[in-house]
């Protein structure tokens, strides 16, 4: 169910990394523009091939883009977290939608429909030239998971994404990783098109080996990301 719409707010909206760099003018407009909700965990916001052309910015919270085969395996593509947008596919070509999306925590959002959002891009030439930038980012980033899933064994496609879960989180100085909170194994399963029983052996497999550690019942820490990237680099022939 969902909980009351949350008031309008150009100061929620300057958490989107989208709007980096507006003016208050700006992000007053696009806040009054913008349709608000407040989203309880665990709801779909729009399903694979619905129609609607809305683009969500996602102003806390979590959510999961994925879709499910014909026979019902979930493929995950990825979590978006706070700060981030989707949606734009539809709005920009006018096709149906290409994936679903669910929230996985409370979440606050904020839509604009798919005409307020391409006049938002014409008028705001720094907004548009960081949607292609991103669409870019997209396209290379399916294309390595396309080449991944295509020449790589379950073992090393879970290492390549263990990898960037560790990038995204920050390495740091030690030369460890803090992924917080982990995903869950069959969530991994999904991303990487395995069962859930092979993720948890090979995650079992590195903790063994010292490259994972477990900390509390939702976070892993990637003891030697170099170690790991040299795991995935030596399979690649990188």
């Amino acid at each position: 169910m969902n909980a009351p719409t949350p008031h309008r707010s150009s100061l929620a909206l300057r958490r989107i990394a989208l709007f980096e760099g507006l003016g208050d003018a700006c992000l007053d407009r696009i806040a009054a523009e913008c349709d608000w909700r407040h989203v309880d965990a665990r709801t779909p916001l729009f399903t694979r091939a619905s129609e609607g052309g809305e683009v969500y910015f996602l102003c806390s919270g979590r959510v999961r883009i994925t879709t499910y085969s014909a026979t019902g395996r979930e493929v995950t593509f990825r979590d978006s977290e706070a700060g981030e947008h989707f949606g734009d596919l539809s709005a920009i070509d006018g096709q149906p939608r290409s994936a679903d999306v669910v929230t996985l925590e409370p979440s606050v959002l904020a839509s604009l429909s798919a005409p307020a959002f391409m006049a938002m891009l014409e008028r705001e030439p720094l907004v548009a030239t960081r949607m292609m930038r991103n669409l870019t980012a997209l396209v290379r980033r399916l294309t390595e998971r396309v080449i991944e899933l295509s020449t790589l064994g379950v073992q090393t496609r879970l290492h390549a994404e263990l990898l960037r879960l560790a990038h995204t989180a920050g390495v740091q100085g030690d030369n460890t990783a803090r992924i917080d909170p982990a995903p869950a194994h069959a969530a991994l399963a999904s991303k990487i098109s395995t069962n859930r029983e092979q993720v948890t052996r090979e995650i079992s497999a590195l903790t063994k080996r010292g490259l994972l550690r477990k900390e509390g019942l939702h976070t892993l820490v990637v003891t030697d990301v170099q170690a790991l990237a040299n795991l995935v680099a030596e399979v690649r022939g990188d």
